[in-house]
């Protein structure tokens, strides 16, 4: 009988109650069937959840809590709304503009998190400069297609470090056309160093970089970082 009930459960895909049937305790049939589904779509959810977050390639976060004094929402913005991944169900875009080592990436990290782990979405994590170069080696290889249909299942693509590095004709052109993509689909999380009148210096041409921002803030709310650098902070703390 144990042979045949893994058996069964092999074909129906029930991988846990294959395993650990026999460990649930009731009282009666109906209680035992039920832990047992709930025990069984609970391992589900937890293996989904663990392939979102490894194929988000997130970077680490830091375990202290997120400090919102230095940020400046836009009008009607809350945190909740922000955190909780409101602008996602309406696929709006975030900006977040400020210095290096604000916090852009650790907030748009913990966004994604409370996406993944909350809401089961799909998150892509890329800097500007990984993304333009699987791209261009993409393009290179004729499986640009590809790339593009894996970025078209996303629920947020996250651009990390927008002008830190510029990009060639090529480079800037394959990205507007992930952005020209993502328009009105779903949202993205831009974290850039710049304001909108320096990002000529990234894209190099005007008029890609004026589409490029009418794509961008159509649908979006910019958040301010204005605080000084967190990690500049703890070295000097360090050293004290």
């Amino acid at each position: 009988m144990k042979q045949r009930i893994q058996e069964y459960a092999k074909r129906l895909k029930l991988s846990w109650t294959r395993e650990h049937y026999h460990e649930i305790r009731a009282t009666n049939n109906e209680e035992y069937l039920l832990r047992l589904l709930e025990r069984e779509i609970q391992q589900r959810d937890e293996r989904k959840t663990n392939l979102l977050l490894q194929q988000a390639t997130l970077p680490k976060v830091a375990g202290t809590p997120f400090d919102w004094k230095d940020i400046k929402l836009g009008q009607g913005l809350t945190r909740e709304y922000v955190l909780h991944g409101g602008f996602i169900e309406n696929q709006e875009n975030l900006i977040f503009y400020g210095g290096v080592g604000t916090g852009k990436t650790f907030l748009s990290s913990l966004i994604s998190l409370h996406a993944i782990q909350q809401q089961g979405k799909k998150v892509k994590f890329y800097t500007v400069a990984s993304l333009v170069n699987q791209l261009l080696d993409a393009h290179e290889k004729g499986s640009l297609s590809r790339l593009f249909k894996q970025i078209e299942k996303l629920d947020v693509v996250i651009l990390d470090e927008l002008g830190y590095i510029p990009l060639h004709k090529q480079g800037a052109e394959l990205l507007f056309q992930v952005i020209s993509m993502c328009y009105e689909t779903k949202s993205m999380i831009i974290t850039t160093n710049l304001q909108f009148g320096q990002w000529n210096h990234v894209f190099g041409d005007p008029i890609l970089t004026e589409a490029v921002i009418d794509r961008l803030i159509h649908h979006s709310h910019l958040i301010v970082f204005s605080g000084e650098s967190h990690r500049y902070r703890e070295s000097l703390l360090q050293n004290k």
